[in-house]
């Protein structure tokens, strides 16, 4: 039995081990992104030896020009070259294929080269372990060679002694300062001074659609445009090129935040404008609609802020968002609950069993509904309390909607003495009837009848509608027609009976017998 149960401990082993990783670039270089980003990285270090790594250099050319290439490199950049900012470059190790070059080609910028502008290209080739790795192209690195560029490299290149912070120096990082102060500063003034005029110049602020436009888009919309501003002119700016690139680089985070800033105020303003609108209508339930559906876009928008804002800082995003398609199954069987609960804000949305105003009965929970939500209905109670009812349990539950009533029912039972006659028992129900049939706000076919011999009255059962759909006005109704009667009623010296019992005893009452007096004692005397 050992014998055959060693080969089976073995393969367990062997498929327990884990599967060796594949092998990577150590410097970097499997995508555009990452190589360019690596290569400034060296640059802001002035370790030209790891740099000249990032060339592919032409034939016959010695290895040992890769430094001096990365400082011609360096030096052109920072003159008058651009490069494209971290989110324009691809993150795909096959690079950009829609780009008009060779699969084997990318363009990650430009260099002026004499009087013309000479693009920068990346050349896709394979490392050690045959790992597939982007360089700059050998045609970039052969027109870096020319004797003219060195020249021009040579006066481009920063001062020996200039004090640097992050591998630029301080005056580029002040020049960049100061566009960003002048491009965002001025735009908000403007935002600001223009919604100031447009305030003084419109009367109804809270429901005209122009202003609550204008105050929703106006200042994320001037923080988007200085963003495109500080872009424009940042990227031709005759600064470190160290400097530009990680300024272009997390500005794009504020693109980001500009962007689902301004998504952000324009759907709290459309659905602020839509629900009073439909408050105005009356039409209710739509205001449950518009209200889900401005939650699930604010979820949406921010979900993809959060996406671009990673994707920014260089996280890759690609993975995570791959496992949450794995762990789907997972989560979903975890969150039944949660999955219930969607289910039944839509099949409540769609069925329409309650709306945003109505005075409802769920259960035990009697109240006006404040809020039909994504995941749950709150329900304000006469308590003043606020109940949260998931939506799951609301949309499976028995619900009396009071507001969708269009008359109340109106159903006293009147009592009267059983001391009346005959006659004046029958004049009791035609004063009742008599006065349901002249109130105006009584329906067609309201009733009066005796309706039993009860244990302390004579039972008048009232039966009508109060033709109103208001409960206010119904309740005053109500009162009216109740005093009518008891006045009427009192009038016609017809008394409402009260609660009495009467005992009848048949036979002689038993009287008291007092026992006698005891006999004075022999022998006691007064």
């Amino acid at each position: 039995m050992l014998a055959l149960a060693a080969p089976s401990l073995a393969q367990a082993q062997i498929a327990n081990t884990a599967a060796p990783a594949a092998p990577t670039d150590p410097f970097g270089r499997e995508t555009p992104r990452t190589a360019v980003t690596a290569l400034l990285r060296a640059l802001a270090e002035q370790d030209y030896e790891r740099a000249g790594n990032y060339f592919e250099l032409p034939a016959r050319t010695p290895a040992s020009q890769g430094p001096e290439l990365a400082r011609r490199l360096q030096a052109l950049l920072d003159k008058n070259g651009t490069l494209r900012p971290f989110g324009a470059l691809s993150s795909e190790a096959t690079g950009n294929l829609n780009d008009d070059l060779a699969p084997d080609r990318e363009e990650v910028g430009t260099i002026p080269i004499g009087t013309t502008d000479q693009p920068v290209l990346l050349s896709r080739g394979t490392g050690a372990d045959e790992v597939p790795i982007w360089r700059v192209a050998p045609e970039t690195a052969r027109q870096l060679l020319a004797k003219n560029v060195a020249v021009a490299a040579r006066e481009a290149a920063p001062a020996a002694d200039e004090a640097t912070i992050a591998g630029a120096g301080l005056k580029d990082w002040a020049i960049l300062l100061g566009l960003a102060l002048v491009s965002f500063g001025g735009l908000w003034a403007f935002a600001a001074l223009a919604l100031l005029l447009t305030r003084r110049l419109v009367a109804d602020h809270g429901t005209n659609g122009v202003y609550r436009f204008l105050h929703a888009a106006l200042p994320p919309v001037s923080l988007l445009l200085a963003v495109l501003i500080f872009y424009a002119w940042a990227g031709r700016l005759p600064v470190s090129i160290v400097a530009r690139q990680a300024a272009l680089r997390y500005t794009g985070v504020i693109a980001v935040v500009a962007f689902v800033w301004f998504a952000l105020r324009l759907v709290d303003a459309i659905s602020d404008l839509a629900i009073a609108r439909m408050r105005r209508s009356e039409r209710r339930q739509v205001i449950s609609v518009v209200m889900l559906l401005r939650r699930t876009a604010k979820l949406l928008l921010i979900a993809f802020s959060v996406v671009g804002v990673l994707d920014t800082f260089g996280i890759d995003v690609t993975t995570g968002i791959a496992a949450l398609g794995i762990g789907g199954i997972a989560l979903a069987l975890g969150a039944q609950k949660t999955v219930e609960n969607l289910v039944g804000s839509v099949t409540v949305i769609a069925d329409r069993p309650a709306q945003v105003g109505d005075f409802v009965k769920v259960g035990d929970v009697v109240g006006t509904v404040e809020d039909v939500g994504i995941r749950s209905t709150r329900i304000r109670t006469n308590e003043r309390t606020v109940v949260t009812i998931p939506n799951g349990d609301f949309s499976a539950r028995q619900i009396e909607n009071f507001a969708t009533r269009d008359r109340f029912l109106f159903n006293p039972t009147i009592g009267v003495e059983y001391s009346l006659t005959g006659a004046k028992l029958r004049q009791a129900v035609d004063i009742v009837a008599g006065i349901l049939r002249d109130h105006p706000k009584i329906a067609e076919g309201g009733r009066a009848r005796l309706a039993k011999f009860g244990e302390n009255s004579l039972d008048i059962e009232v039966f009508s509608y109060i033709d109103t759909p208001n409960f206010d006005e119904s309740v005053v109704i109500r009162e009216e027609l109740l005093f009518a009667i008891f006045e009427q009623l009192e009038a016609a010296e017809i008394g409402i009976a009260f609660p009495t019992r009467t005992l009848m005893f048949s036979g002689e009452i038993p009287l008291a017998i007092k026992p006698p007096a005891p006999e004075d004692k022999p022998g006691e005397q007064g």
